[in-house]
């Protein structure tokens, strides 16, 4: 007889090899499991989730499958649909360019802030992070590359020690994870993003707030365009598909 799979929290471990022990509730996990295949494309835009293969795969149980789909249908991540379940939320450039005009500027003011605010140990950690990010860069490790660019960015927000900024990121991030890895897919936005850490970094260093203001805000915009790009050529593979 098969013994009963037990509900269980995940062994994680973070982009610096660590591990990570979580003490959320169960469907929390699921829901942040769910939501990195959705951010990395492991689950398709307009894709139908099958929740009982992906319990299986999860080792979870369905009442936390559920619950979880609930959690991320609150964040338009994946769209509940009456009597037939649920899909990932599509991507369109229309709601990708609307996303980075908004987040463009949050981030640069981040940026801003940080120049005057971020610590010597807070620099340091940017510093390790940095460094890992180009090591992954190097070795085309696009996974690694993406985790650690997203610890970086964070670590910034954190360094402005806004609490209204950080809570108004915090509301899109998820969204902007998505569009951002979409966007790294490419080796040579990925250069130009090296570029623009660089110059952030020594913005830091320097404590110039304007210049990193500027560099952030450029950087993001840069994702946005490079995302908006991808994004249309998937929406006219799929109107062409739809029309043969």
């Amino acid at each position: 007889m098969k013994t009963r799979r037990s509900d269980h929290p995940r062994r994680r471990v973070d982009a610096r090899g660590k591990v990570v022990i979580s003490r959320a509730p169960l469907h929390e996990q699921v829901a942040e499991e769910i939501r990195r295949m959705i951010v990395t494309g492991r689950l398709a835009p307009g894709e139908k989730i099958k929740v009982s293969e992906l319990a299986e795969e999860l080792d979870v149980s369905l009442t936390p499958m559920r619950e979880a789909l609930k959690i991320l249908g609150k964040e338009s991540l994946v769209d509940l649909i009456a009597n037939r379940g649920a899909r990932v939320s599509e991507i369109t450039v229309d709601g990708t360019r609307s996303l980075f005009e908004v987040i463009s500027r949050l981030e640069a003011l981040a940026a801003e802030l940080a120049a005057r605010r971020i610590t010597g140990a807070e620099l340091q950690e940017l510093e390790d992070l940095h460094r890992q990010m180009i090591e992954s860069h190097q070795a085309n490790d696009l996974q690694a590359y993406f985790d650690l660019n997203l610890e970086i960015h964070n670590l910034v927000v954190d360094a402005a020690k806004n609490s209204d900024l950080t809570r108004t990121r915090t509301s899109l991030a998820f969204h902007v994870e998505r569009a951002r890895f979409v966007s790294v897919a490419t080796r040579g936005h990925r250069d130009l993003s090296v570029r623009d850490h660089d110059n952030l970094m020594q913005a830091l260093r320097d404590g110039d707030p304007d210049r990193a203001r500027d560099v952030w805000q450029a950087h993001l915009e840069r994702a946005g365009n490079e995302a908006c790009r991808l994004v249309a050529l998937w929406e006219a593979e799929t109107d062409q598909a739809a029309a043969q």
